[in-house]
């Protein structure tokens, strides 16, 4: 029977279930909260007019006087993209790695928010208390260094949240998962296991870095021209791998993107990647490079419109200019939802004459994430009595509890949740889903940020679709005569020629409604331009989809004089 002499502990995610990205844990017990990560996810096609999706947060605003720190396992956009929006709200302080720290540290500067800030700097294996909470980060692998999952000590009991991982014996770093600590938790006992789906459909184990290392060191080596690599700006292991590559084979390396330079810059100032001297070529210098002594590394793998690789295939970059005899290497999976505009700069790079390497055909990118085998290994060290699946569409989370019932954890601990969904569990043990909160995403629409309307969203879809045309009808407000003829213009509806003879077609269209409106319109004079208005959009409504079959937005503007 449950306690009801303590509060429960409460795990609430408000970003990253059933979905990649915009990743945001808190985990609350009394009065204190903890909040684990901070991410964004990138707009899809029905997000027409946001920049980014930011996870709604109110639930820990409104506490914000509760709140007692963010922890952050790693560095990457969907993790890390919305403290510059939701820190300055909370006002606490943040901690992580000293490589996580230095991004976060970057991403606030940028927009400016920094101040009354702290971060703070942990290294793995230390235990720093946060209200309640005692808090462990330990060491994981994942694309990116310096990635840590968290240990949190409660006077429920020991959570465990992985944050993004894989398991790689022989990473680029010589730093692999703390297994020894992972282990370690097992024995003492391990409460929750919150860990990481999303590779859950993919069987066996994800490969090592070191196997990428090995085919970009040959394909750079093998090479007769000048080589350009892309990838993630923040995979740094890739990053020096390529680097290395370059200087075992005589060449130099330029690096091409503000945010790959800005990483670049940071991990070297941090000593996470070792770049001789001498080896980096400046930006403007590329163009005049002996192609066979030449690497570029560059951003926009995933077909970023705005990336240098993309201005590349297009041929409009300032520096870099494809020519045939080049060898570019895509150094990543594409991002679900991103295989058209990558598959279209494959295209382009290839119409250019160079050659094109892609993980479709050449092993030239591993996954950051773990697969089954190396998710059943992460919950048979730890041993948990509860299981929640995170990070991940919401086919990830459902592989990742069957591979959780696989390794003997009963059907009945764990708990498949969604973003609000709330899992309490007592302090004698008992676990449930106690309520669902409300939970909407915020948009980030240029210097806006808030929720967006779905019919808003509706409406930007469907003029995307359909177009725009506006109508001003010059009116005698008191005889509603036409004293003027009518100006009809179209946007994204129709080609040009087809529109202007159109437009000469509509001119009529109005006159004629506005002529049998005129009777009625002069009778309602309180409503006497409505009325006008309401009869030339109708009309045109009528004439338009006869003709197009298409309804496009009818802005119609009746100006009395």
């Amino acid at each position: 029977m449950s306690s009801t002499a303590s509060p429960p502990l409460r795990i609430i995610p408000l970003g990253g279930l059933g979905e990649i990205g915009k990743n945001m844990m808190a985990i609350e017990y009394g009065d204190d909260i903890l909040i684990i990560d901070c991410g964004l996810m990138f707009p899809d096609e029905a997000h027409h007019g946001v920049d980014i999706v930011l996870p709604d947060a109110q639930y820990v605003i409104d506490r914000a006087e509760n709140v007692v720190g963010v922890v952050i396992t790693h560095g990457h956009e969907d993790h890390i993209g919305g403290l510059s929006h939701i820190l300055p709200e909370l006002g606490v302080s943040v901690y992580g790695t000293a490589l996580t720290i230095g991004l976060v540290s970057v991403k606030l500067r940028e927009s400016r928010r920094l101040r009354g800030i702290t971060l703070e700097t942990v290294e793995p294996g230390d235990t720093f208390g946060l209200g309640v909470f005692d808090v462990t980060l330990f060491r994981v692998n994942h694309s990116i260094p310096d990635a840590a999952g968290v240990i949190i000590d409660t006077p429920v009991g020991t959570v465990v949240h992985t944050g993004d991982f894989k398991l790689d014996h022989t990473p680029v770093d010589g730093k692999p998962t703390d297994f020894q600590r992972l282990a370690q938790a097992g024995e003492d006992g391990v409460l929750l296991l919150l860990s990481d789906s999303t590779y859950a459909d993919v069987s066996g184990h994800t490969p090592s870095e070191a196997v990428v290392g090995t085919a970009l060191a040959r394909y750079i080596g093998e090479a007769e021209g000048r080589v350009i690599v892309a990838s993630f700006a923040s995979l740094i292991s890739r990053i020096q791998q390529v680097a290395d590559a370059a200087a075992a084979h005589g060449r130099r390396l330029g690096i091409i993107g503000r945010s790959m330079v800005d990483n670049v810059r940071l991990a070297t100032e941090l000593g996470y990647l070792r770049i001789p001297d001498g080896l980096l070529i400046p930006a403007n210098q590329l163009d005049s490079s002996v192609p066979e002594e030449t690497v570029i590394m560059t951003t926009g793998a995933q077909g970023e419109p705005t990336s240098a690789l993309v201005r590349m295939a297009r041929g409009t970059h300032q520096q870099v200019h494809i020519e045939p005899g080049d060898t570019v290497i895509l150094s990543s999976n594409p991002i679900p939802g991103n295989e058209a505009v990558v598959g279209q700069t494959i295209d382009g790079l290839f119409r250019l004459g160079a050659d094109v390497l892609y993980s479709r055909t050449e092993q030239v990118h591993v996954r950051g994430h773990a697969s089954q085998e190396d998710l059943k290994l992460m919950m048979r060290l730890t041993k948990p009595r509860y299981f929640v699946p995170v990070h991940g569409d919401f086919r990830h989370l459902v592989h990742h509890t069957r591979l959780a019932e696989s390794v003997g954890i009963p059907e009945d601990n764990i708990f498949l949740m969604n973003d609000g969904d709330v899992l309490e569990i007592d302090d004698v043990g008992d676990a449930r889903i106690a309520e669902s909160l409300d939970l909407r995403d915020r948009f980030v629409s240029g210097i806006h940020v808030g929720s967006v309307d779905n019919e808003v969203l509706r409406e930007r879809a469907a003029l995307s679709r359909n177009g725009i045309v506006t109508v001003s009808v010059p009116i005698d407000s008191e005889t509603y005569d036409l004293v003027g003829d009518p100006v009809i213009s179209m946007v994204g509806f129709l080609d040009q020629e087809r529109a202007d003879d159109l437009c000469i077609r509509l001119v009529e269209v109005v006159e004629d409604a506005v002529a049998k409106a005129q009777d009625a319109a002069v009778s309602k004079p309180a409503a006497g331009l409505s009325v006008i208005e309401s009869a030339v959009r109708e009309e045109l409504n009528n004439v338009i989809y006869k003709d197009t079959r298409r309804r496009p937005r009818l802005l119609i503007q009746t100006t009395p004089l």
